[in-house]
């Protein structure tokens, strides 16, 4: 089954949402993907996406400096974080 680009655009807003809302934790996939309530390979999918835009930034450590091996946190880069805060501003 295929999503168009339109409806990818919408679950990739609904993304950006929740990480505003939760800003400045950040969150697994699996956290996000059980919001929205989508696959976690599509969520990955989009965030990687995302990533190249510069909307979200990847955090691969945890707090204590520890590199991940197979998982990481994401939040939203800085440059998104203003821009939200502008619009919830308004």
């Amino acid at each position: 089954m295929r999503i168009s680009q339109e409806k990818k655009n919408k679950i990739s807003e609904q993304i950006l949402s929740l990480l505003f809302e939760n800003s400045p934790r950040s969150l697994f996939i699996s956290q996000i993907s059980k919001e929205i309530a989508r696959d976690e390979e599509f969520v990955k999918k989009l965030l990687l996406d995302l990533s190249k835009k510069g909307l979200v930034d990847q955090i691969k450590k945890n707090p204590q400096g520890t590199t991940y091996k197979k998982r990481a946190r994401w939040k939203l880069s800085n440059k998104s974080y203003e821009a939200y805060k502008k619009i919830q501003g308004k």
